[in-house]
């Protein structure tokens, strides 16, 4: 069986149902009102989203990185035309903190199941991480709220404070610089934090555990590159050759209860395809 094949298969022994029907639509001519219908199974009524569609966050509750999760399930399939997108912008309004960012993570999270690296203060700030990927994914697909201008400026702000960064923290900057529309300001910050972002990359393709290599910063060609051609088609050869004989990817962090492994390794799935035909190593 060829790449899509196998991981057609192992989708449909460990995805959950949205990874199956993203599968479908991405890959295999699937609808998109599908994928789009079990997405908001995961939307609560205050807007936010929840009911682990980031697999670390088992709680019903609503938190503000499910909401980046969702955006990028809408950013694949070009649906930010859907009306979950400003009822998750109205509930990023109802919990921003002084700034104009939202926090990482809810004190709410300590009443739920979760990953052990989840933990908050009793009254968190504005955090770059989720708030630059959510802003850089607006400003890229044209939405206009209230709340995405104090957003930018809180982004903006942190940016020029920054000297030293975080594999996390630089992969949601990346978004937001290669989207914001201010241009001039945007390639003026990368250039001044390319090698600040680079720090944080693994660049042997073989290392293990939670690393960070080029293809997490860069999935996608973009008009911000960090990385020549040589150290890119490296990384690909390796994620090629790292699917498992059962068709798929598995995370390199902790899993910290069994089921996350799999539905990781769905979500994984479904990235590292898109990644490969990104970069022209997958038909169609």
């Amino acid at each position: 069986m060829d790449t899509l094949d196998r991981a057609a298969q192992f989708l449909r022994l460990h995805g959950r149902l949205i990874d199956r029907l993203r599968f479908e639509a991405l890959f295999a001519g699937g609808p998109r009102e599908r994928v789009l219908d079990a997405l908001r199974c995961y939307q609560n009524p205050d807007g936010g989203f929840g009911n682990a569609l980031e697999p670390d966050l088992r709680g019903a509750g609503s938190q503000p990185q499910p909401v980046e999760v969702a955006f990028w399930i809408l950013d694949e399939l070009d649906a930010f035309d859907s009306p979950m997108v400003a009822a998750a912008c109205d509930y990023l309004s109802g919990i921003t903190a002084a700034g104009g960012g939202v926090p990482f993570v809810l004190p709410s999270v300590r009443d739920t199941p979760r990953a052990p690296w989840w933990q908050t203060a009793d009254d968190p700030p504005g955090n770059v991480n989720p708030t630059a990927a959510i802003a850089g994914l607006l400003h890229k697909h044209g939405v206009t709220h209230p709340w995405l201008g104090p957003a930018t400026d809180f982004c903006w702000s942190r940016l020029a404070q920054l000297t030293e960064t975080s594999p996390y923290e630089a992969r949601a900057l990346l978004v937001f610089l290669e989207h914001v529309p201010d241009r001039e300001r945007a390639l003026a910050e990368f250039a001044r934090l390319r090698e600040a972002v680079l720090a944080t990359v693994t660049f042997d393709p073989h290392a293990e555990g939670a690393v960070h290599h080029p293809l997490d910063l860069a999935p996608a060609p973009s008009a911000l590159p960090l990385f020549d051609a040589a150290t890119l088609d490296t990384h690909l050869d390796v994620m090629e050759a790292a699917q498992t004989p059962e068709g798929g990817w598995f995370p390199n962090w902790a899993a910290w209860t069994p089921l996350v492994l799999h539905e990781w390794a769905g979500y994984l799935t479904i990235q590292h395809l898109r990644t490969l035909r990104a970069y022209g190593r997958l038909h169609p």
